[in-house]
Formats: C-alpha cells, sequence, structure tokens
C-alpha cells in the first residue's frame, strides 16, 4: 500500500472520462496526480471535468479538489495539500520532468497523439486509437455495450462508431452540436431544464436548439471557439438534475478499470 501511495501518475487530458479516472485513483489514495490539458479545454460536462481549474484556477469534482499549476513547484505545492494538479501543458512538456510510474492517456481523440510505452512503467490507452503492447501497455474499451471497462492486453479497442450511447431511448438526438465554425454562447446553463427545440445558444448569429426534451446535462464554456461539428451539449432525457452533478456510469466504470490496472502492476 505504501507504494500505491507513492506513485506518481500523468493524465493526459482533463475533461470527463480523464477526470473520472482521476478520481477514482484519488480515492484509492493514489494522489500525487498530474493532469496535462489544453490551453482551451473543450469539455461539455463542465461540472465533473476538472480542466475547468485551468479557466477558474480550480475544481471540485465530488469532493475532490483540482488546483491549476504552472511549474513543478506548484504541483508539489497541490499535492501536498492533498489537490490534484491540473497544468496547461498540450505538448507534455512537464511529462518527463515528473518521470512518472503511471501515464494514462484519456484525451479520447480516437487517435494516438504521440503516447508511447516508455512514458512509464505502466501506460494506459482510453479507447480506440492505441493498440496493447505496441504503443500502450493496456488498453481500456470505452465503448458501450458489453465490453465497457474491459482491460485489452494485446491489440486495439473496438473501433469508433461515431454514435453516442442511448440515454433514455435517445442517443444521436441528445447530442448538440455547433452548426457552423465560430465563437459560442450560452443561452441557458447546464442543470436548466430544457425543452424540444428550445434556443440553447448560439454560434456567431445561428441559432443551437435541443433536439430532445430533458435536462442540460453538459454544454461548452461560453466564448469558446469552435468548429463545425463539434459536440458542444448534452440533453439528458431523464431529468434528474443531481445527474449533472456526478460522475456518469460509464466514466465510473472505466475510472475503476483503470485502478484495477494499476493494480493488476503494482500490487
Amino acid at each position: 500500500m505504501t507504494q500505491l501511495r507513492n506513485l506518481t501518475i500523468v493524465v493526459k487530458g482533463a475533461g470527463e472520462m480523464a477526470s473520472a479516472v482521476a478520481w477514482r485513483l484519488y480515492m484509492a489514495k493514489m494522489q500525487k496526480i498530474l493532469m496535462l490539458e489544453t490551453n482551451s479545454p473543450l469539455a461539455v460536462r463542465r461540472e465533473v471535468s476538472f480542466c475547468e481549474a485551468i479557466h477558474d484556477g480550480h475544481k471540485t469534482v465530488e469532493n475532490v479538489d483540482a488546483v491549476r499549476v504552472g511549474d513543478l513547484s506548484d504541483i508539489y505545492q497541490g499535492w501536498a495539500h492533498s489537490q490534484i494538479a491540473v497544468a496547461s501543458d498540450p505538448q507534455w512538456h512537464l511529462l518527463p520532468e515528473i518521470r512518472p510510474d503511471l501515464v494514462v492517456d484519456a484525451i479520447l481523440a480516437k487517435r494516438n497523439l504521440g503516447t508511447w510505452m516508455q512514458e512509464a512503467r505502466l501506460v494506459i490507452g482510453l479507447g480506440p486509437g492505441f493498440s496493447a503492447g505496441t504503443d500502450v501497455h493496456l488498453v481500456i474499451e470505452t465503448n458501450r455495450g458489453h465490453n465497457l471497462g474491459r482491460i485489452i492486453t494485446a491489440g486495439p479497442a473496438e473501433p469508433n462508431t461515431g454514435i453516442p450511447g442511448t440515454i433514455g431511448g435517445f442517443a444521436a438526438q441528445r447530442v448538440i452540436r455547433a452548426p457552423i465554425e465560430g465563437k459560442f454562447t450560452a443561452r441557458r446553463s447546464i442543470g436548466d431544464q430544457v425543452k424540444h427545440d428550445e434556443v440553447v445558444g448560439l454560434v456567431n448569429d445561428t441559432k443551437i436548439r435541443a433536439k430532445i426534451g430533458g435536462v442540460l446535462r453538459g454544454l461548452i464554456r461560453s466564448g469558446t471557439s469552435v468548429s463545425a461539428g463539434l459536440k458542444i451539449g448534452d440533453v439528458d432525457p431523464r431529468g434528474q438534475v443531481d445527474n449533472c452533478r456526478t460522475i456518469s456510469d460509464k466514466s465510473r466504470a472505466i475510472g475503476g478499470s483503470v485502478l484495477e490496472a494499476v493494480l493488476r502492476v503494482y500490487n
């Protein structure tokens, strides 16, 4: 247990899935965690994403605190205060300085952006784009269904389907996407109840409408520059407002699989 507590962990990305992984490891007393993000994170489920610390300086997800850091001194100070460290470091310059025991690529880019096995004793990739035994040690299946959360020891995850998982009987309809390239301006907030065809925001002057009714579970930060087709919102037809501020079943399952993978190697 002492060894596990002392593991140094780098998570690439700090969006919803990455945050669930970091939260699960933190709750298992592995708390020396550094998350590496872009300068302008594109998280939709911002209430459960530690990347909000990039904008606000800090973020709390289910009673776990994260703080924005800039250098090694900041990282160590955050850890000393039992906080997850979040850095704006899209090129991962801090990674070799930290010399982690574990690296988790949770960017969910559907392709490998440069992660390789030599980055740590254990390197894990989430979802399609990685091959266990080739560029990472283990891959975690992220596709909803029978194999969700499966730890893959050889080969890739299932291919990206491009189809969102079904919630409350709705799949693609629950996802709100930018119709054009431009600047997003929110007209509603996360946790709001919205109706079918209600305007939730604008991209430039183009109105964006909800395709179904429900609670607005996620919405990209107002003022963000978006590309056409980018996911910018998520309507949950189940209408449970509390779900907006808690980790989802899918993300929690994947976080548990990463924890199991760590225990396989280090316990």
